[in-house]
């Protein structure tokens, strides 16, 4: 409202700016199916949801009749990506490929993130936030978890635990974040600062166990999962740490994870060529890095693999059945994964059929919720090894300075 002087007298002047809805629509004809699926979808918004899980569903029924027949051109998106939304670390981790694969200071751009999260919205069920990066250090982290589960999509983060201060943990706990990890290698100081150089092994436990204890008195969803990956040193304390942070309130489910990387063992390979073909090829996740290029997995980037696409300049379906794409999986569907040098050098294990068409009939977020329980038993021998068997056999030292 602006006053005016008129005279003798003020006259008040109102301006009224039309709103968006009250401006005529030239093309009535082709406008009114838009307005009224806008207007049916607020009207019955759990209907919509309804027709949203239909879709995923139709999409991992042909995820799976592809995987089974093993189709080269997939109908179908991945259910699950991995994303790199900042290529920006705080520690130095000798058995991290970053020591192999130099990674620059930026983060994802919203233009990536915005096509990649848009389309995937319609199938994609499960984004892991996390890559070659420190995700705390992403300043566009929180937003991100809420763009995710705006369209849909549930989230998982993978943290060192440095960043993880008091406000930090309310923030994540405020988010619709629907799992975290919280890396911790080791069940000592000694071993913890070996394999996490540049963070305290007090300071990170205690803000992991503040974390969680957090989570559990606000009764918050996210799922806590403590992960340690066995290497030689901290071998010896598995038990131990399966025991302290098992008695931590909050946290869900104590994890103890074989090293899938080859960067303290360059000459690794699989310990014997295996006719399953892979299912990242099929189901996913695929990893998407923070400058757009996509890769078949995370282990494709760290082993010089060829990227099979790039966002936002191609689409997901595009990238999905690329010539490359569709190359490693007619190689792997022949049984001759091994002449892809990335796949022979890989070590990371190729779960059982059986596990991957179970994997394909729940949604994502319980699959990765599942999957440290899984892994638990067998290892633990109360599953056959063959439906997950570890492909390394021996371990690493590391030396000390």
């Amino acid at each position: 409202m602006l006053i005016r002087q008129v005279g003798c007298e003020r006259e008040r002047v109102i301006r009224v700016h039309a709103p968006v809805h009250l401006r005529p629509i030239k093309d009535v004809s082709g406008a009114w199916p838009r307005l009224a699926i806008v207007q049916f979808a607020d009207t019955f918004p759990h209907l919509s949801e309804m027709i949203k899980e239909r879709m995923r569903f139709t999409n991992r029924a042909k995820l799976l009749w592809s995987y089974l027949v093993r189709r080269e051109r997939v109908p179908a998106l991945p259910v699950e990506y991995i994303v790199e939304t900042t290529a920006k670390c705080n520690l130095y981790c000798p058995m991290c490929p970053r020591e192999t694969h130099p990674q620059p200071k930026e983060d994802m751009t919203d233009a990536i993130f915005d096509a990649l999260v848009k389309g995937a919205a319609r199938t994609g069920e499960h984004m892991m936030l996390i890559g070659l990066g420190e995700p705390l250090l992403d300043p566009k982290i929180f937003d991100r978890i809420e763009y995710c589960e705006r369209h849909g999509i549930s989230t998982l983060l993978s943290t060192n635990g440095v960043l993880l201060d008091e406000a930090a943990a309310e923030k994540l706990l405020a988010s619709p974040l629907a799992h975290i990890t919280l890396s911790f290698d080791g069940a000592s100081k000694e071993s913890f600062e070996l394999y996490r150089k540049g963070a305290k092994f007090e300071r990170v436990r205690d803000n992991f166990v503040r974390f969680s204890k957090l989570k559990h008195e606000k009764k918050a969803g996210v799922q806590i999962v403590v992960q340690m990956v066995r290497m030689q040193n901290n071998a010896g304390e598995v038990d131990e740490f399966r025991r302290f942070w098992s008695a931590v309130p909050g946290v869900d489910q104590v994890r103890i994870k074989e090293d899938e990387t080859n960067v303290l063992q360059p000459e690794a390979a699989r310990t014997a060529v295996e006719s399953r073909p892979c299912h990242y090829l099929w189901r996913g996740p695929v990893y998407v890095k923070h400058d757009g290029r996509v890769f078949p997995c995370c282990q494709s980037y760290m082993l010089d693999g060829e990227p099979i696409g790039r966002l936002p300049e191609q689409s997901l379906e595009e990238v999905n059945n690329s010539d490359e794409m569709r190359r490693l999986r007619r190689l792997h569907a022949q049984g001759k994964a091994g002449e892809i040098d990335m796949c022979a050098r890989c070590c990371v294990a190729i779960p059982h059929p059986v596990l991957v068409a179970g994997s394909l009939m729940l949604h994502g977020k319980w699959v990765r919720r599942a999957l440290p329980a899984i892994e638990r038993m067998v290892y633990g021998s109360k599953l056959p090894k063959r439906l997950l068997a570890p492909q390394r056999e021996t371990l690493v030292q590391i030396e000390r300075e």
